[in-house]
């Protein structure tokens, strides 16, 4: 097997590993977070009724940087977002990315912006 296809295999059993653990709630929803190369998506889910509450993307922000930066501010946004709804608690989902960088950026900025995981 090829080096692409065993790592995208380990993201695929890592989220796996993650979704099993946790769920989301309309009072404590889900913070899913998903990276591409180019820009990162983050939603608060509430995987009961099977609805996004919102949603962030690197285009709602109009900061340009380091991508560790964009995350921060994406953090800080969904969690303007979630106040707004009277939303404070939430459950953080990282996917199946490691918890550094980017995806420590969310979290950290979400923390700041006031949200409790």
């Amino acid at each position: 097997m090829n080096k692409q296809k065993v790592k995208q295999n380990q993201k695929i059993r890592r989220k796996g590993r993650v979704r099993s653990k946790i769920s989301g709630i309309k009072e404590c929803p889900r913070l899913s977070v998903f990276k591409s190369n180019k820009g990162m998506f983050l939603q608060l889910i509430d995987d009961t009724n099977g609805n996004t509450l919102a949603s962030v993307s690197g285009n709602d922000i109009k900061k340009k940087g380091e991508k560790t930066a964009v995350g921060m501010e994406l953090g800080k946004l969904i969690a303007k977002k979630a106040l707004d709804k009277k939303i404070d608690q939430i459950v953080f989902d990282r996917g199946g990315y490691k918890y550094h960088g980017r995806v420590k950026a969310v979290a950290d900025g979400a923390r700041e912006g006031g949200l409790k995981f």
